[in-house]
Formats: C-alpha cells, sequence, structure tokens
C-alpha cells in the first residue's frame, strides 16, 4: 500500500471553481500514477478554511469507477501566511511498484509548496 499527494489551488471560493481544480488534480494523480480506481483505498481532502462552497469528496464520489472509495472532507490547519484557497488529497492505493515510482502531484499555485515534487515534462 502506498500514499499519493496531491495539491492545487483554485482563484475563488466557488462550486465551479473547487469542482474544476478537485478534476483535474484526480485526473493528474490517476494519469501520472496509472491508477486504476479498483486500487484506490481512500482520499481524504483537506481544504484552508476560506474554502467552503463544495465539499471536494462530494466531487470525486462522481467520478467513474470511485463508488467505493472510501472519502473524507477535513479542514486544514491554519498558519497564518500559509497558502490559501488550497486543496490537498492524500490517497491511500494499492499498487505493485517500489516507492521510487510514486508521483505526487501539485498543481498550480501548489506547485510552490513542493516544490521538490513537481513532475516537469
Amino acid at each position: 500500500m502506498w500514499a499519493i499527494r496531491g495539491a492545487v489551488t483554485v482563484p475563488e471560493n466557488t462550486e465551479g471553481a473547487i469542482r474544476e481544480a478537485v478534476i483535474e488534480l484526480m485526473d493528474a494523480l490517476e494519469e501520472c500514477n496509472h491508477l486504476d480506481p479498483a486500487y484506490i483505498i481512500s482520499a481524504t481532502f483537506s481544504v484552508t478554511r476560506d474554502l467552503d462552497a463544495v465539499f471536494p469528496a462530494a466531487i470525486a464520489r462522481q467520478r467513474p469507477q470511485w463508488d467505493n472509495v472510501a472519502l473524507l472532507d477535513v479542514q486544514h490547519m491554519h498558519v497564518e501566511g500559509s497558502l490559501p484557497y488550497c486543496i490537498r488529497v492524500l490517497l491511500h492505493v494499492q499498487l505493485p511498484i517500489r516507492h521510487g515510482k510514486i508521483q505526487h502531484v501539485y498543481l498550480r499555485g501548489a506547485r510552490n509548496l513542493r516544490p521538490d515534487l513537481v513532475v516537469t515534462g
């Protein structure tokens, strides 16, 4: 079992902006890691306190074959000066690969959170 991380920022606290960002992030995580949703055990989404228009897990639940994935939303701890309008996700997956093959995905403004993990090309 492996943990895969990801994050993305949104320009505003609207259902549309959050939906677009969650779909972009989930698409990138699935593509970069060749994930079959049947092997995704759980997804925990955290959002900064300035995001409350929609639950990211509710968006993920609508993805094809995600009906058996355990989903949870939480509010990310607030630290003064931290990145605003940010959605993070922690996936637990069952994959027959080595840890070094896991690709964490940081998009948009969230790329600055972990520049060491940003995949180029």
